[in-house]
């Protein structure tokens, strides 16, 4: 997992983080900010389609007009594999499940569709010994 964790840190610049708006005490808007304070695109999804941390908003992944390297998810795990199958639909480089989010049989499809997937870890914990230096 780790060379996986340090492939999508180093090589994903556009981030989509599925379930991002304003509500600062969510752990998504923490993290979003975290990514883009180290360079990273951050591209909210949410229904609301809100505009945050300066960042048009996409109320789907597939309504974003642009290629996302990694899918960032930020729902719950029996929510998480149809975010999945939309990152493959988009062509996305990575998904990355967010802490506590697992679904093995969505990390066995899109791995066989040929992308890199974490599962049940944290950029922002991550970041300061797999991450760039």
């Amino acid at each position: 997992m780790d060379a996986d964790i340090r492939k999508i840190l180093a090589d994903c610049d556009t981030w989509a983080v599925v379930g991002l708006s304003n509500n600062t005490d969510r752990a998504a808007y923490g993290v979003a900010r975290f990514l883009q304070a180290r360079g990273k695109r951050i591209v909210p999804v949410h229904p609301s389609a809100e505009t945050v941390h300066g960042e048009q908003g996409y109320a789907s992944l597939a309504e974003i007009p642009f290629p996302v390297d990694c899918v960032d998810v930020f729902v719950r795990s029996d929510l998480s594999g149809e975010i999945a199958d939309q990152a493959v639909g988009i062509n996305a480089r990575a998904v990355w499940f967010q802490l506590g989010v697992t679904d093995q049989d969505a990390y066995t499809r899109t791995t066989a569709a040929g992308l890199t997937m974490v599962m049940d870890h944290c950029p922002m914990i991550e970041w300061p010994h797999l991450g760039p230096s």
